[in-house]
């Protein structure tokens, strides 16, 4: 087999493709979840701080100098970040555990018993021929 045929039958097998899927979708969900938090979430905190901008909260270890721009720490924009994974984890949670509770409610869900066949019906009926009393 070509490396070629091989590499091809490789990234159209279905779970590299809903895997980059997967990817693609992600992505996008973490721009609106940034977003979420950086324009909605992170003002009313700020202005309950005092009107506190987090991406501006910064250490400078060494003042700019010249051309050579100031060595800061933004821890302001770390929080952020943190904020944003909090928000995005705690979404991913949710979805998660109510996909499981839908897979639960299919499991529970007892399955109809199979209609007898001919030859049972016909015991059947034979069987309640030849009781006694009849």
């Amino acid at each position: 087999m070509s490396m070629i045929k091989e590499f091809r039958d490789f990234a159209v097998r279905g779970n590299v493709v809903d895997m980059a899927v997967g990817v693609i979708v992600g992505a996008a969900f973490g721009k609106i979840v940034s977003s979420l938090v950086a324009d909605v979430v992170m003002p009313p905190i700020g202005m309950l701080l005092g009107g506190v901008n987090f991406s501006d909260l910064v250490i400078t270890l060494k003042e700019a100098a010249g051309t050579a721009p100031a060595v800061v720490i933004a821890y302001g924009k770390f929080l952020q970040t943190v904020v944003d994974f909090l928000i995005i984890a705690w979404v991913i949670f949710l979805a998660v555990r109510g996909i499981n509770s839908l897979q639960r409610k299919e499991e529970a869900a007892p399955a109809a018993p199979p209609a007898p066949s001919k030859e049972e019906l016909l015991l059947t009926e034979i069987r309640d021929l030849l009781r006694p009393g009849r």
